[in-house]
């Protein structure tokens, strides 16, 4: 974090209140100052990542896609919510389990913004009391990311990742070696099915540094999410499933736009296009969601009643749970389809994996695991240890994070054969963190580095990195953190 030396010299008697105001807000205070009776007039606070990337971008992203929203609502003269006439809730209700035969027409509806918007938008990001003349080399703005934001290096990922070291037994690696499974597997399932007994949230977190079973991985994953699916969670999904039988909401269409042009494609998982109507349906009338925005930088969307557009009173949440989906949002959903089979708790267990997790992928943030770190930290991990391909892949216009964005703002989602992918996000949920995200992503240009020196085009580029479907990941992140020379 970096800051001016007399930006708040002129006014001593503003540092008390900002100094409270930052403390309550939890903003970020440069490491270089200290505060200090003595010395509180050259005090120096850095406040302008929050103020340029938690507030002003942010907000000013969240009025774009609602404006793109309202637009859409006006363009189609599709109203933004309206209660489904009786036949209409008849018939759904009826066709619930098999909403995927159904073959509305969506043609006219279009996904409000997709990565590659977004991924602009991050581009954009400055922090203008950011002097560049400290940084310690050019390479530093070889990146798009000009956010100086503090990620972690590959020393410091060994040590805060120590349980994924070459001399650690790892599932996703050693169950598939030519070693008999009573070396390791068999004794880490016993150890999985104690954790289980004994119902501790922290120890099936621990475990799942090393990576699930896949027989006990749906049941670890819900205890480390404390998703219990009792009586009560069975009844909140029914009530939010007669909410969207009752009233049709014109993100019910970009729902099944997402889904038709995701999903319904993958040949992993086209087969549970019902399930995923189902979730992302009641997801958008779950007004619990809205809890996450107390430690979200971004703030929920809100239209008006008909007839009061400014109406302050009159401001609603528009979608109830404030999230309004982006292209290749159901893929959250999909992968936990292979887990859970039973409506309610894949429901519970998709919401608090948005809640903890997912949600840092499409808001603007300075959190460590938020987005824009993510993209810093993998230039950064190039940019130090690949800095040939890096330069290379610049110089034809071939930016690498161009390419990975898509990876990452999907947890590489509809990227990774399931079996890989529920792999990394063991280690998600493992290290509650989504470092391991960028790490992965790193890692795959890393291991396609020699093919990638050879490509003259993004166009070429994007064709060497087309197919991950092939990638094992716990040995490409094993060998990129502990193998590479520093």
């Amino acid at each position: 974090m970096q800051c001016t030396e007399n930006c708040m010299s002129s006014c001593p008697r503003a540092i008390p209140r900002l100094l409270q105001s930052i403390s309550k807000s939890r903003w970020p205070i440069c490491a270089r100052h200290r505060v200090s009776e003595a010395n509180q007039v050259s005090l120096c606070v850095c406040v302008c990542v929050c103020v340029c990337v938690r507030s002003l971008t942010q907000a000013s992203w969240e009025k774009r896609v609602l404006k793109s929203l309202n637009s859409m609502s006006t363009e189609l003269e599709v109203p933004l919510a309206r209660m489904r006439p009786a036949a209409e809730q008849r018939e759904l209700a009826s066709k619930w389990n098999e909403m995927g035969t159904d073959e509305p027409d969506l043609s006219r509806f279009r996904p409000v913004y997709a990565p590659k918007d977004f991924l602009e938008v991050l581009i954009s990001l400055r922090n203008p009391n950011h002097d560049r003349s400290e940084d310690i080399s050019a390479r530093s703005h070889w990146g798009l990311i000009q956010v100086p934001l503090n990620v972690r290096d590959i020393p410091q990922l060994r040590q805060a990742y120590s349980e994924l070291s070459l001399t650690t037994g790892q599932l996703g690696i050693d169950d598939h070696a030519h070693i008999h499974p009573d070396l390791f597997e068999n004794d880490y399932v016993q150890i999985g099915k104690k954790v289980l007994e004994e119902q501790d949230s922290a120890a099936a977190q621990q475990y799942s540094r090393q990576g699930c079973p896949t027989g006990l991985r749906a049941d670890l994953w819900a205890l480390i999410l404390n998703c219990t699916n009792q009586p009560q969670d069975v009844m909140h999904y029914e009530q939010l499933m007669a909410g969207v039988i009752q009233h049709d909401l014109l993100v019910d269409n970009l729902i099944y736009k997402d889904v038709k042009l995701t999903a319904s494609n993958d040949d992993y998982y086209f087969v549970f296009e019902d399930f995923l109507y189902q979730v992302l349906l009641c997801f958008s009338r779950d007004t619990a969601v809205l809890d996450h925005f107390k430690y979200n930088s971004a703030t929920p969307p809100k239209s008006y009643i008909q007839g009061k557009t400014g109406d302050e009173e009159s401001a609603v949440v528009y979608p109830p749970n404030g999230v309004i989906l982006f292209h290749g949002f159901s893929m959250y959903v999909a992968p936990l389809c292979f887990l859970y089979n039973e409506p309610s708790k894949l429901y519970s267990v998709f919401r608090e994996m948005y809640i903890r997790y997912f949600f840092r992928l499409h808001a603007i943030s300075s959190s460590p695991s938020g987005i824009v770190s993510l993209c810093l930290q993998f230039e950064r991990l190039l940019q130090t240890h690949l800095p040939q391909l890096f330069y290379h892949l610049r110089q034809i216009g071939a930016q690498p994070l161009r390419i990975a964005f898509k990876w990452m703002v999907r947890a590489f989602s509809g990227y990774l054969s399931t079996d890989q992918l529920l792999l990394l996000w063991d280690r998600i949920l493992g290290y509650d963190s989504l470092e391991v995200v960028a790490v992965l992503a790193a890692s795959v240009f890393a291991f396609r580095a020699e093919n990638l020196m050879e490509v003259t085009s993004l166009a070429s580029a994007e064709a060497v990195l087309a197919d991950l479907s092939t990638l094992k990941v716990m040995p490409l992140i094993q060998i990129f953190l502990f193998a590479t020379a520093i």
